[in-house]
């Protein structure tokens, strides 16, 4: 059987070494890149069966990839590896025409069979994800409505916002998305101010009444 061909789409430079170090000679790792328009650039040229592909980028994230690529490559089919498991980016990038949507506290051997099964013409979710994705085509949850407030956050404040609202410390929280601890804090206090709140209590409650966690 052919060996597949996958291209991973993340800004993190360690979580792609990560990734490649747990997925490369199973499936053949073919590109990677850290933005939109490296990701549009390196996919056109290569042409995987399977794009690991993050939500949130610099550039417009996982949905403008997608965007770009799909009229032009539609052989080609994506696959959500995100730190995020909110309803909104679930089933936006689902709408979006993405065949799966994990998250990144999957294993090595159940990335490897999602990929296969996504290659297959399969639709993957994390047990979690396919919930929302239930609800959301039965009309029981609205994705479409936009919160204002969380319009305001930029999209790596909307990650740090998500993991302190899970009780996630600082220290788990810059070990998760790589970046430091003087960072999130920085991320916090800045959350914290454009939502007019004045703790994290009030932030796990805000969060919670919005289905973000």
């Amino acid at each position: 059987m052919t060996t597949l061909r996958v291209a991973i789409v993340d800004d993190h430079a360690m979580f792609r070494t990560g990734v490649r170090a747990e997925i490369d000679g199973p499936v053949d790792v073919v590109a990677e890149a850290e933005d939109v328009d490296s990701a549009v650039t390196v996919i056109a040229a290569t042409q995987p069966d399977v794009v690991l592909l993050d939500v949130h980028m610099p550039g417009g994230g996982g949905l403008e990839v997608m965007r770009r690529l799909q009229a032009r490559h539609p052989g080609t089919k994506f696959l959500a590896l995100s730190v995020s498991d909110a309803a909104e980016d679930v089933i936006g990038i689902i709408r979006a025409g993405a065949r799966g949507y994990v998250t990144k506290n999957i294993s090595g051997p159940e990335l490897l069979d999602a990929i296969g099964r996504v290659a297959a013409g399969d639709a993957v979710f994390s047990p979690r994800l396919a919930g929302f994705v239930l609800d959301a085509f039965a009309g029981t949850i609205e994705i479409a409505q936009v919160d204002e407030d969380l319009d305001r956050l930029t999209e790596r404040e909307r990650e740090v916002m998500r993991l302190i609202a899970r009780g996630y410390a600082y220290k788990e929280v810059a070990k998760e998305l790589f970046i430091s601890i003087k960072t999130v804090e920085t991320h916090v206090s800045s959350v914290l101010r454009k939502l007019q709140l004045s703790s994290r209590h009030e932030l796990t409650r805000w969060a919670n009444d919005r289905r973000l966690i």
